[in-house]
């Protein structure tokens, strides 16, 4: 018999500019870096080239610096690449997942303990 899928740790941060960085927009960063084009990372993530424009534009807002830098297109085509800011954005948000991962993985482990009876 499988075993239950194990629990799982999602960080979001609030940005202190507002707006907030989850999950789902290091993904969007991520596959930029990979593609080199905002367009590319949408497909890759199932989302619109819009969506994924105002994903990086409430990044933007909300961290008071560019993360993507982009060239229009042209005979050459166009692209896009993470800023350092974005590069940095990125793994400060995986160490700190990693980190709080690593510190929250005995607590996740007891959620799935069955509880103790009264004879224990």
């Amino acid at each position: 018999m499988p075993s239950p899928p194990a629990h799982r740790l999602s960080i979001r941060v609030d940005l202190a500019g507002g707006g907030r960085i989850g999950p789902g927009k290091i993904a969007l960063l991520e596959a930029i870096a990979a593609s080199g084009s905002i367009s590319a990372a949408g497909r890759v993530l199932k989302m619109s080239y819009r969506r994924a424009w105002e994903l990086v534009e409430d990044l933007n807002r909300g961290l008071g610096h560019p993360v993507v830098t982009t060239a229009a297109g042209g005979s050459g085509g166009g692209g896009a690449r993470l800023t350092p800011t974005g590069q940095r954005v990125v793994a400060e948000y995986r160490a700190l997942e990693a980190a709080t991962l690593a510190a929250a993985q005995p607590h996740l482990a007891a959620l799935g303990e069955a509880p103790p009876t009264e004879l224990d």
